[in-house]
């Protein structure tokens, strides 16, 4: 991470733990209306061979970003699974802290799409994912 910079305090409590998030260290930075902005801290342990931040982190950072948006609008009580994910990817990250800010822009009945706006420390955008989620539970 850059001196200059630091990662931004999470908040506490973290609204679902999730195994796979913990082993990540996602850390949820804040709710909004129509979706949440989580992040990532680099390590090495995340990194590919050509030391940058494996793509398949990234890809699970804007998929938790959506589900964790999915989880706090509805308080818990619905169960989803991811359907599609996309990811485009613009430039790689190589130290510091990820950010992934969701934006829950289609809630049906049984199908729910996601944007991701993923940006590294100094805010300039790194990437952008759309994920579609299904309901588990469509009719309750």
């Amino acid at each position: 991470m850059s001196p200059k910079k630091a990662a931004i305090k999470p908040l506490k409590p973290f609204p679902v733990k999730h195994a796979f998030n913990d082993l990540l260290g996602i850390e949820l930075v804040q709710t909004h209306r129509d979706g949440v902005t989580i992040q990532c801290r680099l390590r090495p342990d995340l990194m590919n061979g050509a030391g940058m931040l494996h793509g398949g982190v990234t890809a699970s950072v804007a998929d938790a970003a959506v589900g964790i948006a999915l989880y706090h609008r509805f308080h818990g009580t619905r169960r989803f699974t991811t359907v599609e994910l996309k990811v485009n990817y613009f430039k790689p990250v190589a130290e510091g802290v990820l950010f992934a800010r969701s934006h829950l822009v289609r809630i049906g009945s049984t199908i729910v799409v996601g944007r991701v706006d993923m940006f590294d420390e100094d805010k300039r955008p790194v990437g952008l994912a759309v994920a579609t989620y299904m309901f588990v539970n469509p009719h309750r």
